[in-house]
């Protein structure tokens, strides 16, 4: 992206944002809705707590895309925005799967879109039309050899890409999070409805190996009734946020300068919503959300520029630690946390409670059940249960997804997934009604934090079908 078209996109969201925080200056709790964009401003107070799990209040542009199964599609040709750090690694993955055709690259970047072709024409594939210029990734959505917008831009051209693709029959591909207001969250489902255009975000981590065997445990009442979960994204990125050559722009860092709350809530929400029937049996209903004031960022600046410099001067709105605990329909509850800002391992947390048992992926996986579930399970046992619980995708592409790489395996899994799913005419694993919830939580944390850690509601995307919507199955390749 040229820097002019990244100032002006970073305006207009900032712009935005201004206008969201002076609303929020003057709302009362239940006004809080009325804020983030759920209804116009001229709505009373009494309008606004009415907003119900329906969302009726925004009416539907077409039929839900709930289950969703269009007409298989023999080859993918696929259009790839963004190829940056994410970008080239899913070229690298996608051109292994069986087909998929690549038709256009698109990066404002020319060094990037020369590489990937490289990398393609090396594999034996035909090259891609590029595109360079600014504003190109519409002509890349409008072409009519395209059935699959594939995104991995900055996060504010998530929605904008996603939106104008499936306006023009594409289907679309995002990476993490899809949206980071809820107004574009319901442009992506709005427009999937109106389109009847498959809208997934590319979550990744549902398709890791622990993820996956502890959701296939799940459906098979290993641990009994799922009750509480805890996800995170705890990474200390501030040497990427603060490296030039990092992040495009240092767009990522832009957003910690401006934005509080949680602004990655998916990697680790992502799976544990899955488990749990998000959408699908149950939905997230209500959101409380608190900071800690901001300290990683200002000391490691300190450290690596200066207490004069400008980075270390620099105000930086994000808390380092956010705690935002989700509320559920069905009286359940998930503890999220973001932390992107302090030294500390990976970790996210992946933590599942049951009537019978728990599990835990993070610092090492551990699983406690019946009859014993106050210890964890000796290693002979905890890999007896893994074998038998292998979901159906480790056991068929498992061995391939490893070789493949990409976090493990799980990013060649998904794009497997989505790709066979495209061919075969099938329902995608994740629908827009998960990329809208799960992305929500951005702007809904900044909300609860801005107002010391007041509820606010979170909409029903689904518009009520998720009520009798079964929860996803355990899917295979057969």
């Amino acid at each position: 992206m040229k820097k002019e078209q990244l100032d002006n996109s970073r305006r207009n969201f900032l712009k935005m944002a201004a206008l969201g925080g002076a609303a929020l200056g003057m709302a009362t709790v239940p006004g809080l809705a009325n804020a983030a964009g759920l209804v116009t401003s001229d709505e009373s107070n009494d309008q606004v707590g009415k907003i119900n799990q329906s969302g009726k209040l925004h009416a539907a542009k077409g039929k839900s895309v709930m289950g969703l199964a269009c007409k298989p599609i023999k080859t993918v040709r696929i259009g790839l925005i963004g190829i940056g750090m994410r970008g080239s690694g899913a070229v690298t993955r996608l051109m292994q799967i069986e087909g998929v055709e690549f038709k256009a690259f698109c990066d404002l970047v020319p060094g990037n879109v020369k590489n990937a072709n490289k990398t393609l024409v090396k594999a034996g594939f035909k090259e891609a039309a590029e595109y360079t210029a600014e504003g190109d990734w519409k002509k890349v959505c409008e072409r009519d050899d395209i059935d699959l917008i594939y995104t991995c831009t900055p996060w504010y051209l998530h929605t904008p890409i996603a939106v104008y693709a499936m306006k023009h029959g594409k289907h679309a591909a995002t990476e993490v999070p899809a949206a980071m207001t809820l107004s574009e969250c319901w442009q992506l489902v709005d427009t999937a409805e109106e389109t009847q255009r498959h809208c997934m975000m590319l979550e990744n981590c549902c398709y890791d190996f622990f993820e996956l065997a502890t959701l296939n445990m799940v459906r098979n009442d290993v641990f009994g009734d799922i009750y509480h979960a805890e996800g995170a994204y705890n990474h200390d990125l501030r040497e990427l946020k603060f490296n030039k050559n990092g992040y495009y722009h240092m767009w990522r860092l832009e957003y910690s300068k401006k934005h509080t709350g949680n602004l990655y809530p998916t990697h680790g929400l992502g799976p544990i919503a899955q488990i749990m029937g998000i959408n699908r049996s149950d939905r997230f209903e209500s959101l409380t959300s608190s900071s800690t004031k901001q300290y990683g960022l200002s000391l490691y600046a300190k450290e690596h520029f200066g207490a004069n410099s400008p980075e270390y001067l620099q105000e930086y709105k994000l808390g380092d630690v956010n705690n935002s605990v989700i509320h559920t329909a069905k009286g359940k509850t998930i503890l999220l946390q973001h932390n992107t800002t302090s030294p500390q391992p990976y970790s996210r947390i992946h933590r599942i409670m049951g009537t019978k048992g728990l599990a835990v992926k993070y610092p090492d996986p551990l699983i406690a059940i019946n009859p014993s579930p106050d210890e964890f399970l000796k290693k002979a046992d905890f890999d007896a249960l893994m074998k038998k619980y292998e979901h159906p995708l480790a056991t068929q592409i498992g061995e391939k997804a490893k070789k493949v790489g990409g976090h493990g395996g799980m990013d060649f899994i998904m794009d497997y997934r989505l790709i066979y799913c495209l061919r075969n005419g099938l329902p995608l694993d994740q629908s827009v009604y998960d990329a809208a919830a799960w992305s929500s939580i951005v702007e809904l944390s900044e909300l609860s934090v801005n107002n010391k850690s007041a509820a606010v509601q979170v909409p029903d995307f689904t518009r009520g079908v998720w009520q009798n919507t079964k929860p996803l199955p355990i899917v295979s390749l057969d």
